[in-house]
C-alpha cells in the first residue's frame, strides 16, 4: 500500500468542513475539475454510500467506507485503471484554536511486487495531484462562504 497525505488549515470551524464533505453528492459545487457528481445509492450519507463522479472523460465511482460525524470521511475509488487493486481518500478533520486543520490521505494497492509497488507509486502521485486540487477547492469553497 501506498500513501500520500495532504493537509491545510482553514479558518472555518470543524462542523462546517464536515457539512461540506459530508453533502457527498455535491462534489461538483466545490471542486473546481469534476465536471458532474451525483448521489447514485438512495442513502445519502455513512458507509456504503455511493457517488458518481465525472471528471472530463473519466467516470468514478466513490462508495463511503469511513463515516465519523466531524472527524473523518473515507471512501473507495472505482473505475480507475484495472493495475489498481484498490484506492481510497479519506478526509480527517481536527478542530484548531483558529479553524480546522484538514487532511487528504491517499492509499493506493497495486499488489506486493515491486514492479507492482513501483506503479502503485506512480498512480498514488497522480492521484496526490488531484488531492492538492480537492484541498484547495475545499478551502477556496469555505473562504467564499464565509
Amino acid at each position: 500500500m501506498t500513501a500520500i497525505v495532504r493537509t491545510t488549515d482553514v479558518s472555518a470551524p470543524h462542523d462546517v468542513v464536515w457539512d461540506v464533505l459530508a453533502d457527498f453528492g455535491r462534489l461538483a459545487s466545490w471542486a473546481h475539475t469534476v465536471d458532474h457528481s451525483c448521489l447514485i445509492t438512495e442513502q445519502p450519507d455513512g458507509p456504503g454510500a455511493a457517488r458518481r463522479v465525472q471528471v472530463g472523460r473519466a467516470v468514478l465511482i466513490e462508495r463511503i467506507v469511513t463515516w465519523d460525524p466531524d472527524t473523518a470521511l473515507g471512501y473507495q475509488i472505482e473505475g480507475l485503471p484495472g493495475i489498481v487493486r484498490s484506492a481510497t481518500n479519506t478526509w480527517a478533520l481536527a478542530p484548531t484554536a483558529a479553524g480546522t486543520t484538514v487532511t487528504l490521505t491517499t492509499e493506493v494497492d497495486c499488489g506486493p511486487t515491486p514492479p507492482q509497488r513501483l506503479i502503485a507509486k506512480a498512480v498514488a502521485r497522480k492521484l496526490a495531484e488531484a488531492s492538492d486540487g480537492l484541498i484547495a477547492d475545499l478551502a477556496r469553497h469555505l473562504e467564499d462562504a464565509s
